[in-house]
C-alpha cells in the first residue's frame, strides 16, 4: 500500500536488500592474458559460466568490478570494454545461464594520470569505489555479500567496502563458489 503523503519514498523503504557477489573479471571469469578488451580474447575460466548461473539461482545479485588501466594507457577504449561486457552477458545467456547484473570498471592508472580519468582514482582497486558505487545504486546486503578476486588488491577493496573477500588462485570457479556457499 502506498502512503499518498510519502509516495515513492515509502515504497523505496520497503525494498529488501539482496545478497550479492562481486567478481573480478580477468583471472576470475576469464583467463588473464593482459589487457583483454575483445571477445576473441576471452577464454572463460572453467566453471565460470556455471558459477554465475548458480549464484543467480541462489538469489544473489552478481556484479563485475574490474581495473581496466588499458584505457588510460591508450590501448583500447571505454566503448570496447562496454561492448565486451555486453558480449560476455550474451554468452552467459546463450549457455543457458544468467547474466551479470551490472559491471563497473576503472579506467584509471596512477602512471597514466590525466584529467579524463582522475575522477576514477578511488575506483581503482584496492580502493573500494566501484563496490561502493554499486552498493549505492543496488539493494546490496553487505553482511550477506562477498567478493571473489585473484589479487590482494581485490581483497583489500572488499575489506574497505566492508564485505568478505575470497582469493581465487585458479582452478574451477564453480567448485570454488560451491565451497564458499557451503561455508556461509
Amino acid at each position: 500500500m502506498i502512503d499518498p503523503k510519502l509516495g515513492n519514498l515509502f515504497m523505496m523503504s520497503k525494498v529488501s536488500k539482496s545478497p550479492s557477489v562481486f567478481l573480478d573479471r580477468d583471472g576470475v571469469l576469464n583467463k588473464d592474458i593482459g589487457y583483454v578488451h575483445k571477445p576473441s580474447q576471452i577464454n572463460w575460466i572453467p566453471g565460470a559460466k556455471e558459477a554465475v548461473a548458480l549464484l543467480k539461482n541462489q538469489g544473489y545479485l552478481v556484479f563485475v568490478v574490474t581495473n581496466q588501466s588499458g584505457i588510460a594507457r591508450g590501448l583500447y577504449t571505454e566503448d570496447e570494454v562496454e561492448y565486451l561486457h555486453a558480449w560476455m552477458n550474451t554468452e552467459l545467456l546463450k549457455s543457458g545461464g544468467s547474466s551479470i547484473d551490472d559491471f563497473r570498471y576503472s579506467p584509471y592508472h596512477p602512471a597514466f594520470e590525466n584529467e579524463t580519468y582522475a575522477n576514477f582514482k578511488n575506483w581503482r582497486k584496492p580502493a573500494p569505489g566501484m563496490i561502493l558505487d554499486i552498493i549505492e545504486k543496488w539493494p546490496v546486503d553487505n553482511l550477506k555479500s562477498f567478493l571473489i578476486g585473484d589479487r590482494q588488491s581485490d581483497i583489500k577493496a572488499a575489506e574497505a567496502a566492508n564485505i568478505t573477500g575470497f582469493l581465487f588462485n585458479g582452478g574451477d570457479l564453480l567448485t570454488f563458489v560451491e565451497a564458499i556457499l557451503a561455508s556461509r
